[in-house]
């Protein structure tokens, strides 16, 4: 009993000490979404209340009947998507190859990856924008997304490569015996077991372009500026309009969270891949 005892208090501590981190990463998203349903009037009342004292959805109207908002937002979306796939499909197939034909070569060739993840962006911006700018997809959706996806790659190709490390090569070998050439085993075999990897590498990839700031201000305008822009622009010379703001960010989150959502029985099985044995 007193072993039970000693179990039970373990286990009370541990989900405190669970909730006490949940709380401190969901709090600040839980005020803005207050401040988001609050009036116009009590967004700026001092001292500040946390939660409404009256539900308004005036902020979240304003937001949607701008003109820019809308359109930022499918920017993005269309951005992020096209960046994800982009940056899966070359890092999936660059991954593979690196970690399961393992040659000086691919090694330098992670390395340098690796390398290019600690190169600041703002070092980049200025390069960006000249090569754009050259062949004409300065302020384009494709010229973003290149952008995005030379960001984005790097990343992408590490976390696919830690992944593919723990794919048994018996795998292949084993369809190699059964007739199957070095591409069908790939496209029939390696890649179904690393679903659960590639929607971990997917959505991060997506974060990663949905989130981007600085390359959207330097090489976007008015025709395909993207949401982070918009939502920045409430902070102008006449003063910063929180209710707007907070209402579009809180619509800002929403996509990142419904895709978390979708793959999260794919993220859960990518995280514990390694626990794959051959």
């Amino acid at each position: 009993m007193h072993r039970a005892a000693r179990l039970n208090v373990s286990g009370v501590l541990i989900n405190a000490a669970a909730l006490v981190l949940v709380l401190s990463y969901a709090l600040p998203y839980i005020y803005l979404l207050m401040t988001s349903i609050k009036p116009a009037a009590d967004v700026q009342q001092i001292p500040p209340s946390f939660f409404p004292a009256v539900v308004s959805f005036e902020n979240f109207r304003e937001v949607l009947r701008s003109s820019t908002l809308p359109r930022a937002f499918v920017n993005s979306l269309t951005v992020a998507v096209l960046t994800t796939a982009l940056s899966l499909s070359v890092a999936v197939t660059a991954a593979y190859v690196a970690t399961q034909y393992r040659r000086r070569v691919t090694t330098i060739f992670l390395l340098f990856a690796l390398v290019t993840r600690m190169v600041p962006s703002v070092a980049l911006g200025v390069p960006l924008f000249q090569l754009l700018k050259s062949l004409g997809l300065l302020d384009t959706i494709p010229g973003l997304v290149l952008a995005h996806t030379s960001a984005a790659v790097p990343l992408a190709l590490l976390l696919m490569s830690a992944f593919f490390e723990g794919v048994p090569k018996e795998l292949e070998e084993a369809a190699r015996m059964d007739g199957c050439t070095r591409f069908q085993a790939f496209r029939k075999i390696i890649l179904p077991v690393m679903t659960g990897g590639m929607a971990v590498t997917a959505l991060f990839t997506f974060i990663t372009s949905w989130n981007e700031f600085l390359y959207a201000l330097l090489l976007t305008s008015e025709a395909t500026k993207t949401a982070p822009i918009v939502i920045a622009e409430y902070n102008s010379v006449y003063g910063l309009a929180w209710g707007a703001m907070t209402a579009a960010a809180v619509l800002y989150s929403l996509p990142v969270i419904i895709v978390t959502l979708a793959l999260q029985k794919q993220i859960v099985g990518g995280l514990t891949f390694g626990a794959v044995k051959g």
